[in-house]
């Protein structure tokens, strides 16, 4: 369950489970039920495969009782939270007593079905002797099939009775119809001998067993659908070590306060988002990232709740705790997608909303022409049997939500969060990406990449530079200084320093003079010669930013500065190439360095030297033109640009404002997760339509058999020609097992 709020604390979010929904016509049913019966209920989705309802209401119009009291009066259970207790303890104790029940029963269905089958069966083929058509046995059979029909069948009569009740007709109309036609049929002929001697007890219990035997395995499948936001939560520890005038104690972990300091020692998981105080280590981000790699710790960086500390010990201040861990958030975004409704989904709603009542004027259809033509009662029974157990439509409602539970939960384990099932459909229509330059293709932070002495053996003259350059906060002298240092050159802080805003600076270095800045600037003060240019030339085509060194009144050196791209840049713009995917670099850099570090990566289309409010003006255009635009950014400048695009992505390792203002969020911060994206979307979608096809595909096929429009084709076998109910009722449970069945194995493919 998931919580929240919106506007000023007047309409509370909050996502419930319900117990006892079957099929779209159930969801459709609660949804009603909450919406035109509940005042202060603002909306109301059901996500079928999680058996959940997100609900949006004004708390001061209505409470959870009334929104329980709604759906019980529709024929089905919402699990509230109580006080003092977790709504995931509740669901699950309301749930694992639904699963005895439901256990329960089937056995009980089983116990009596097995023998009424085997002997009726022994009948049917005289593989026993004639003594199984006394009339003794025919009443046995009613011992028998009674149990299954009354309380293995209990649920489909409650539940038909309730959906009719709300003007409604659910999958347990159907199999109420069904079962009960052939039982009340076959206790009319006991009855009433005149009428015939074939009794179809074993008919009628077939149909409500096979059909419970596949509603639990149905259950089951479903509940590995569902296990991402589980297995999220399962992360989180219970304990946390705090440390307090240096004493340290065990608390839980909810109890931890933020600023508190909180202890973790190797091997343990991290209890809540934090700063490291002191200590190194390696720390397993898999969990959010979905990147095997450790992340170096030291003093200063960001942990987060859940992730594994692997080596050293840390001692870190507490930032986020409870509902503001990092953690908290991503539950809440999965939960999210996966309690949204998908565009693709409302045709199968649409579908199943006239579907039952429609199933049931065909089945009357049905026994009207086989009567009439045949002038048989029992064949065209036989034949309204199979119609109505066969065509259920539990398999459209679970078509598209259980993929997009599974693709959600698949992209969580990846670091790829969904803000909704639409942005996870939309994904794979993009036919333009846009991405920001600095901090989503480049690394976001200049480094040196070259320096050419240009005084003979006075290469150390760049650790005088670097030690001038230590006076800066500057980004690119922060690059200089940390370039020295990785070259193994002592560095000397610096005397009369002094910063010329635009130009450079100047500073005195063991007794030195040192100016370092922008060629301009350095031009004005000293004559550079063809040779020079030549170089600084060369360094500016390749996209580097250039300044130069003077020591002593001589240009001592030229440097070279870059903002070196990603490491998986090259990957991803080919993967998304290859997807038939236009890459569109957008930056405020001069179309030299732009051109230089689009090239690297792989992009033709740059737009360069634009200020940050014209990124969403480029993004317009391009959807103007019929483009369908990704943006993919890092910084609040990205946030309109982001909002702008049909599918906005923030990298994870930017800014709050641009994560709000996307609709993708890559955890990591790794640009191989735009690729990723995408192609889970891709394989999402596919997914989807191959259960819609199938789902659909079943009844086309199946209802026109089961009506018997295959009984004249003597070649064909007669258990198919004349589908016999029991078949029927588990070929339609098969349905459902199949369409969730293909759901998992997007968990199971490698992106």
């Amino acid at each position: 369950m998931s919580t929240g709020t919106k506007g000023k604390n007047t309409i509370q979010v909050i996502d419930l489970p319900v117990i006892g929904m079957t099929c779209a016509n159930c969801a459709r049913t609660v949804e009603r039920s909450l919406i035109r019966k509940v005042p202060g209920v603002k909306s109301a989705t059901v996500n079928l495969a999680a058996e959940t309802v997100h609900v949006e209401f004004d708390p001061s119009e209505a409470t959870f009782d009334t929104l329980a009291d709604a759906v019980e009066k529709s024929g089905y259970t919402l699990v509230i939270p109580k006080a003092g207790e977790q709504i995931q303890d509740e669901e699950q104790t309301a749930r694992q007593a639904e699963i005895q029940r439901e256990r329960k029963a089937l056995f009980i269905g089983i116990l009596f079905t097995v023998p009424l089958f085997v002997l009726s069966m022994a009948r049917d083929f005289s593989l026993i002797g004639l003594w199984t058509h006394e009339q003794w046995v025919k009443w046995l059979f009613l011992a028998l099939a009674t149990p299954v029909q009354f309380y293995t069948g209990r649920g489909f009569y409650t539940g038909g009775f309730k959906s009719i009740r709300n003007l409604s007709a659910n999958m347990d109309v159907l199999v109420a119809l069904g079962s009960s036609t052939a039982y009340f049929y076959s206790v009319a002929l006991l009855l009433l001998p005149g009428l015939g001697s074939h009794v179809y007890f074993e008919t009628s219990a077939m149909i409500i067993t096979l059909i419970k035997i596949g509603k639990l395995l149905e259950a089951k499948a479903k509940g590995q659908a569902s296990q991402a936001i589980r297995r999220l939560m399962d992360l989180a520890p219970v304990v946390a070590h705090i440390e307090k005038d240096g004493v340290e104690r065990d608390i839980p972990a909810e109890k931890v306060k933020s600023g508190d300091t909180v202890v973790i020692r190797p091997g343990e998981r991290i209890p809540v988002d934090g700063i490291v105080l002191s200590g190194q280590s390696a720390v397993d981000e898999s969990m959010m990232t979905g990147e095997s790699i450790p992340v170096d710790k030291s003093k200063d960086d960001n942990v987060f709740g859940a992730t594994i500390n692997m080596q050293g010990r840390l001692k870190i201040r507490a930032t986020g705790v409870g509902s503001e861990t990092a953690l908290a958030q991503i539950i809440r975004l999965v939960s999210a997608a996966q309690g949204s409704k998908a565009p693709i989904q409302r045709l199968a709603d649409r579908v199943s909303a006239i579907f039952v009542p429609a199933i049931i004027l065909l089945s009357v259809l049905t026994f009207t022409i086989w009567w009439i033509v045949g002038g048989d009662f029992v064949p065209a029974m036989i034949r309204m049997v199979a119609v109505l157990v066969i065509a259920c439509p539990c398999a459209l409602g679970l078509a598209t939500p259980t993929a997009v539970m599974v693709g959600s939960g698949k992209g969580a384990s990846m670091g790829i969060l969904f803000k909704n099932s639409e942005t996870l459909e939309a994904a794979h229509r993009l036919t333009v990406i846009m991405f920001d330059k600095t901090g989503t293709i480049t690394m976001g932070k200049p480094v040196l990449t070259d320096w050419i002495p240009l005084v003979e053996s006075r290469e150390t003259d760049l650790s005088l530079i670097a030690g001038a350059e230590t006076g800066s906060e500057h980004p690119l002298s922060r690059a200089v200084v940390n370039g020295a240092k990785d070259r193994g050159l002592t560095i000397t802080e610096p005397l009369n320093f002094r910063a010329l805003a635009g130009k450079g600076i100047e500073a005195e270095v063991n007794g030195h003079s040192v100016f370092v800045g922008s060629v301009d600037w350095i031009r004005s003060k000293y004559i550079i010669n063809d040779n020079i240019l030549k170089q600084i030339n060369m360094l500016l085509n390749n996209g580097k930013t250039v300044i130069l060194g003077v020591v002593d009144n001589s240009i001592a050196g030229i440097i070279g500065v870059s903002d070196e791209i990603k490491p998986d840049a090259e990957q991803t713009i080919r993967g998304i190439k290859e997807l038939g995917i236009e890459p569109v670099m957008l930056t405020g850099d001069s179309k030299n360095a732009a051109q230089a570090i689009a090239m690297k990566a792989g992009i033709k289309t740059v737009v360069a030297e634009i200020l940050p409010d014209q990124k969403e003006s480029v993004v317009r255009d391009f959807q103007g033109r019929g483009e369908y635009v990704g943006m993919v950014g890092d910084g609040i400048n990205d946030s309109p640009a982001l909002a702008r695009a049909d599918v906005g992505i923030a990298i994870g390792t930017g800014t709050d404002i641009a994560m709000e203002a996307s609709d993708i969020t890559l955890v990591g911060g790794e640009l191989k997760g735009v690729y990723r994206a995408i192609r889970l979307s891709h394989a999402t979608m596919r997914t989807i339509k191959q259960n819609l096809f199938w789902a659909f595909f079943y009844n086309v096929a199946l209802i026109p058999v089961a009506a018997g429009v295959l009984h004249t084709f003597t070649f064909i076998p007669g258990f198919i020609r004349d589908l016999h109910p029991a078949m029927a009722a588990g070929a339609m449970a098969l349905s459902s097992v199949t369409v969730v069945m293909n759901s998992l194995r997007l968990g199971k493919r490698a992106f």
